[in-house]
């Protein structure tokens, strides 16, 4: 699953993104609260890892605020705050479920494993079909009515961004921080290279799908429907 860790102890970060790699999830990771909002206000994770305290804001009013705007990805609270009046809040705010610092790490899967077998909705997903393309997200192969192509890694992460969120303006900071990671050393100039790579790649399979520039915010994928 795409799992999204908002967490600002960036040694701890690593060491549970490191075991959930191991484990065949996908990580994206912020530190920021703020940030945090902005990646989850784009609904493309299957679960979140949110810690309490976090620079900018904090992680109850992340979740408050995603709950309010009507996203019900599952989510975990990660917190050194284990008193029942915290937990209680947390739940009451939206949590899914809570897990108090330091934790094995054999606990939290256990309570992602719970949480998928509640919620039903985590099965594999490496097809995305939309207007007249496809796109194995598992061999980053691209077909379309003019045939089929290999994307490189980066392409590949960029376009299935684009696939989860037709129709939807992503902003160049979000799309930099799910495809190169919020502490790569990454220019921005970069993100427009790979969009012109990725409207190569569209073209050459034929599609009519376009990638629009949205100036000063970021991109857009619009996609039409094909009969």
């Amino acid at each position: 699953m795409r799992i999204l860790l908002i967490e600002d102890d960036r040694n701890l970060c690593e060491t549970i993104r490191f075991q959930l790699e191991k484990e065949r999830h996908l990580v994206d990771v912020c530190h920021d609260g703020r940030d945090g909002l902005d990646l989850l206000l784009q609904d493309g994770h299957d679960l979140i890892l949110l810690d309490r305290m976090l620079p900018t804001m904090n992680g109850l009013l992340v979740l408050e605020k995603t709950r309010a705007a009507g996203i019900v990805t599952p989510v975990i609270l990660i917190t050194a705050l284990g008193e029942l009046y915290d937990r209680v809040e947390g739940l009451d705010k939206g949590a899914d479920d809570y897990i108090v610092k330091p934790f094995a790490f054999e606990e939290l899967l256990a309570r992602i494993r719970s949480l998928g077998r509640r919620s039903g909705k985590w099965e594999p997903d490496d097809m995305l079909c939309l207007s007249d393309i496809q796109y194995d997200c598992g061999m980053r192969q691209l077909s379309g009515p003019g045939g089929t192509l290999q994307l490189s890694g980066r392409e590949g992460k960029l376009l299935e961004i684009f696939l989860r969120n037709p129709d939807t303006v992503l902003r160049r900071m979000v799309i930099l921080s799910r495809v190169w990671g919020t502490d790569a050393p990454v220019e921005e100039g970069n993100l427009d290279t790979y969009v012109h790579y990725l409207r190569k790649r569209l073209a050459y399979v034929n599609s009519c799908m376009s990638i629009l520039t949205i100036r000063g915010i970021g991109y857009r994928l619009e996609s039409h429907h094909v009969s």
